[in-house]
């Protein structure tokens, strides 16, 4: 588990997209429905590091040791513990960025980036592919439930073995807003 201050950008995020939701930064960080302070790395090593251009000056840096057979020989994830009604709102948040690429490439597209079942069919509820670069990129995967998921069903899963490359990895935040008003 990750020091609780890694995560201390909840507030500054959630106070950038809370106009967006018509509700305050403390509503919406009252619908997180995972621990960003929980990530899993598979298939890599990760580690803790200051990085001040980083929301809340840390990092996860995950240095993926080469390009998999499939992209998610290496993956950051997160378990939603809580169930999620159909029709709910989901919104995913996740910052990442390229360290380093292999080759000394500068640019990087990580392939999935998904809120999935977290068992066989793996199936994904939300999911879209994103170009990183050097530089912090925030982006959000906005997406409704199709049917009901108990808790512990679904994870948020970001999948990195397209190369050898080091990704620099912020808090991975799932906001269930509920059915659409």
């Amino acid at each position: 588990m990750l020091s609780r201050s890694f995560f201390a950008f909840a507030a500054l995020s959630l106070s950038a997209v809370a106009p967006a939701y018509g509700q305050a930064a403390d509503d919406l960080a009252s619908k997180i429905i995972n621990d960003p302070s929980a990530p899993s790395v598979n298939g890599a090593k990760a580690s803790l590091h200051d990085d001040p251009a980083a929301q809340g000056g840390k990092a996860l840096r995950v240095q993926v040791p080469k390009k998999g057979a499939n992209v998610w020989d290496s993956a950051v994830e997160t378990a939603i513990p809580k169930p999620i009604k159909a029709g709910d709102q989901l919104v995913l948040m996740v910052s990442a960025r390229l360290e380093k690429g292999e080759g000394g490439a500068t640019a990087t597209t990580i392939p999935y980036v998904a809120v999935q079942l977290a068992s066989e069919p793996y199936s994904s509820l939300l999911q879209q592919s994103v170009d990183i670069g050097p530089e912090w990129k925030d982006f959000q995967i906005r997406g409704t439930a199709d049917r009901d998921y108990p808790a512990n069903s679904v994870k948020v899963t970001v999948h990195l073995a397209t190369a050898k490359q080091t990704v620099d990895v912020g808090p991975i935040v799932l906001l269930d807003l509920g059915p659409k008003k």
